[in-house]
């Protein structure tokens, strides 16, 4: 067994698993406590790094395309803090990291473990039921729908159409961009249906508009990564699987789309004659959703 603990977290290496068990410091974001205990199967792993530093090392690992939903469905975009495939190692525990590392690398060698894709999801995600409360909503995931309860703060055309239900298997994808606190971000459920949608994510009852605290925003990454591993795998799809932070295959339009426009522009209509959308507000969204077409 290879193992260090460190403020961070801990790793420890038994020969075929690496298990990340974050640390119980304040200084550890909320993101990486909340996702919890991670074990990787060693034919997961594509590699493993130690990079000292003068004043702290970091320990890196590599997985394999396709491997983990997390990667999957946050594209690259969770902070380095957040990330829980690198750790921070204090300099007197450099010899430590350095071991670990070459202790995974030599099993993967021995194992002949290839770093190509794999055709599978090797981890499983969270455990569903999960819910998360954001700035622009609370989004809930039970392994068969997603569920969206709009707050008080949202936009009222989203507020006057309700709660959100929507079937695993009506969703093509999930979009996920972190709120930076420099920029907003947005969680986006694209449909068979929705696929051709341009709303932007204030007005797209299907996308929660991450504007609010980035570090309690970044847990919607969370259903994110519950969804994407309950969709198929991405080598399923035409062409291949993106690269990480990749753009996805374009999705051919499906049959009878000009009847979802069509749907789409009729509820608009009547929103704005309930007085729900104002006059300047139904022109923008209106061409937006016609711009999607």
């Amino acid at each position: 067994m290879a193992e260090i603990s460190q403020r961070d977290g801990t790793w420890a290496f038994d020969g075929t698993t690496v298990r990340i068990t974050p640390g119980l410091h304040r200084s550890v974001p909320l993101f990486r406590r909340t996702y919890g205990e991670i074990a990787v199967p060693l034919e997961a792993v594509a590699g493993v790094a130690f990079e000292p530093d003068r004043r702290r090392g970091r320990l890196r690992m590599r997985l394999r395309e396709g491997a983990d939903p997390l990667l999957q469905a946050t594209g690259g975009r969770l902070p380095d803090a957040s990330d829980p495939y690198r750790l921070a190692v204090d300099t007197d525990r450099t010899g430590t990291a350095a071991y670990l590392a070459e202790e995974i690398r030599g099993a993967l060698l021995l194992d002949r473990v290839p770093k190509e894709p794999v055709a599978a999801y090797l981890l499983p995600g969270p455990a569903v039921p999960v819910s998360v409360r954001s700035s622009d909503g609370t989004v809930s995931f039970d392994g068969g729908r997603v569920r969206i309860d709009w707050s008080d703060a949202s936009e009222r055309v989203k507020r006057a159409a309700g709660p959100r239900v929507i079937d695993v298997d009506d969703l093509v994808r999930v979009e996920w961009v972190p709120n930076s606190g420099s920029g907003d971000g947005c969680l986006r459920f694209v449909t068979r249906q929705t696929v051709f949608s341009a709303l932007p994510p204030d007005k797209d009852p299907y996308a929660l508009d991450l504007w609010g605290s980035a570090r309690r925003d970044l847990l919607t990454a969370l259903v994110a990564t519950a969804v994407t591993a309950r969709l198929p795998h991405p080598s399923t799809r035409p062409g291949t699987a993106p690269p990480a932070g990749g753009t996805l295959p374009a999705v051919p339009a499906p049959p009878g789309h000009h009847d979802v426009l069509l749907r789409r522009l009729r509820e608009l209509g009547d929103l704005h004659r309930e007085g729900v959308l104002t006059d300047e507000e139904f022109a923008r969204t209106k061409a937006a959703v016609l711009r999607g077409f």
